[in-house]
C-alpha cells in the first residue's frame, strides 16, 4: 500500500487554510469611522486576526496609528507580534489569571467608547475560555474549578457555554452591553456545529435566549458538585444574560467570516482530487467521540467489503466523557476507536485533528492536534503489544499514539474551525 500520510495530511491542511485570518479577514473589515477603531479579539486565532486588521488598516488604508488600539486575548503560545493591540496569552482550556486581566481590560477599554468609535470584535473559538470575568460572588478558583468539571462531564459546547454565559460580566451580551456608545462590528470564525453566534465564545456582543433556569439544569444533568457560591449565582436573576432587543444591540452587528463547513468542503475537495468518493457527514456532529468512531468505521468496513474507494470525512465537535485518569482529546479519542475497529484488516487510513492545531491536552503550544492510523500504527502497536482497548478505558490515546508515533503534530495554526476527520478506504 502506498504511504497515504502526506495525503491525509494535505486533507487537514487545506482545511485550516480554508479559515485563515491572513487569507479571510481582510474583505470583512469596514471603513473607518469618525473617530478611533478599538480593536478587541479573543480565542486562538485573536492575535492573527488582530496582525491581519493592524495590516489592512495601518499598511493598505494608511490609518493614522493613533486612531487604532485595542487589546488581543488568545491561549498560550498563540501571540504574533502587533503594533497597536496589545496582545495578552491566557489559558485555554482552563481559564487563568491572564485570561481574567485580559477580560477586565477588555471591559475598561469597551467602556470608553463613544458614538464616534467601532469597536471592533474579532472572534475566534477559544473565546469563552480566554475572556473570564466571574459575576460578583463567584471567585477566579470556583470558576476554574466548574469550568474543569464541564469539560471532563461530556457537556457538548453548547451546554457548556450556556453555564459559562450565566457567571460571567463578559459573555451573553454583555461585551455589547459595555461599548454600546459605539457602532459594534463582531467578525467571528466559527468552531461550534450549526454556527450559533450567542454559543461562539459565548456570545460577547449578541443576545441570548438561554436562562438562568438553562444554567441550572445543565449543572444537575451532569451531576456536577459545585460550591454554595456557584449555586447562588446562578440563582441570581441579576446575572440573567442579555436578551433580544436590549438597546445594548442598537447599533452591534454580527457577522460570520469563516464556517467549519467551508473548511471541510476544502478538505473534500483534496481527497476527490486524489480519486476518492467522498462521502461528506457534514461539519456539525456532536456526540461521544469513541461512539461516533464506531459507526464511521463500520462505513468504511462496509465499503471495503463493496470494493469502494472512498473519503469519509466529517466535522463538528465530538466529547469525551472521562472516566480514566489518562491523557488525549476527543481527536486521539476517535482515532483510538479507529485503531481497534480496524486492527484485523488493511487498506484503511485515517486521521483526526482540531483545526486549532490542539486536541485536549494540558494548554500547552506544543499539545497535539490529533492522531492518524495506517499500516505503521498496526505494526508498531503490534510490536510493543499494545491495547487499544485498555487506552481507551483509561481516556489515554496519548500515550498509546506517542508509543506508535502517530501524533499529530502542528503547532498553533492560528484559526479554529473545530474538528476534521478523514477516513481513506482502498
Amino acid at each position: 500500500m502506498t504511504d497515504k500520510r502526506p495525503l491525509l495530511r494535505a486533507i487537514f491542511d487545506a482545511a485550516v487554510a480554508a479559515a485563515h485570518p491572513d487569507v479571510i479577514l481582510s474583505a470583512h473589515l469596514p471603513a473607518p469611522p469618525k473617530g478611533r477603531i478599538i480593536c478587541l479579539a479573543a480565542g486562538k486565532g485573536a492575535a492573527a486576526m488582530a496582525a491581519a486588521a493592524e495590516a489592512h488598516y495601518l499598511d493598505t488604508l494608511k490609518l493614522d496609528p493613533e486612531r487604532l488600539t485595542g487589546i488581543a486575548t488568545t491561549r498560550h503560545g498563540h501571540g504574533v507580534p502587533t503594533r497597536r493591540i496589545r496582545v495578552v496569552e491566557a489559558g485555554h482550556p482552563v481559564p487563568d489569571e491572564a485570561g481574567m486581566k485580559g477580560a477586565d481590560d477588555t471591559l475598561a477599554l469597551a467602556a470608553t467608547a463613544t458614538a464616534d468609535d467601532l469597536l471592533l470584535v474579532l472572534i475566534t473559538g477559544g473565546g469563552s475560555a480566554n475572556w473570564t470575568a466571574p459575576v460578583a460572588g463567584i471567585t477566579f478558583q470556583q470558576k476554574q474549578q466548574l469550568n474543569r468539571a464541564l469539560l471532563r462531564s461530556g457537556a457538548v459546547i453548547g451546554e457548556i457555554n450556556t453555564v459559562r454565559k450565566h457567571l460571567s460580566r463578559i459573555k451573553g451580551g454583555r461585551l455589547a452591553r459595555a461599548g454600546q456608545k459605539a457602532e459594534i462590528l463582531s467578525l467571528a470564525i466559527s468552531d461550534v456545529p450549526h454556527d450559533d453566534p450567542a454559543v461562539i465564545a459565548s456570545g460577547p456582543t449578541v443576545p441570548d435566549t438561554t436562562t438562568l433556569a438553562d444554567a441550572r439544569a445543565i449543572v444537575a444533568k451532569y451531576k456536577l458538585t459545585v460550591d454554595d457560591a456557584v449555586t447562588a449565582a446562578l440563582n441570581d436573576a441579576g446575572n440573567e444574560s442579555v436578551k433580544p432587543n436590549d438597546p445594548a444591540f442598537a447599533r452591534a452587528t454580527f457577522k460570520l467570516i469563516a464556517r467549519p463547513k467551508e473548511s471541510l468542503d476544502a478538505a473534500a475537495q483534496i481527497a476527490r482530487d486524489a480519486g476518492y468518493e467522498v462521502i461528506d457527514l457534514g461539519a456539525d456532529l456532536e456526540g461521544e467521540a469513541r461512539e461516533v468512531a464506531a459507526e464511521h468505521a463500520a462505513m468504511a468496513l462496509k465499503a471495503q467489503a463493496e470494493g469502494r474507494k472512498i473519503a469519509i470525512v466529517s466535522g463538528g465537535e465530538l466529547t469525551v466523557t472521562v472516566t480514566g485518569n489518562g491523557r488525549g482529546g476527543p481527536n486521539q479519542e476517535y482515532a483510538l476507536a479507529l485503531v481497534d475497529a480496524f486492527k484485523d484488516t488493511t487498506g484503511i487510513v485515517a486521521l483526526a485533528g482540531d483545526t486549532d492545531g490542539a486536541d485536549g491536552g494540558a494548554g500547552s503550544a506544543s499539545d497535539p492536534a490529533g492522531a492518524l492510523l495506517d499500516a505503521e500504527t498496526f505494526a508498531a502497536m503490534h510490536a510493543q503489544k499494545l491495547d487499544p482497548i485498555a487506552s481507551l478505558k483509561n481516556n489515554d490515546a496519548t500515550t498509546f499514539f506517542t508509543a506508535t508515533g502517530d501524533l499529530l503534530q502542528t503547532g498553533p495554526t492560528l484559526t479554529n474551525v473545530n474538528d476534521v476527520r478523514v477516513i481513506l478506504v482502498g
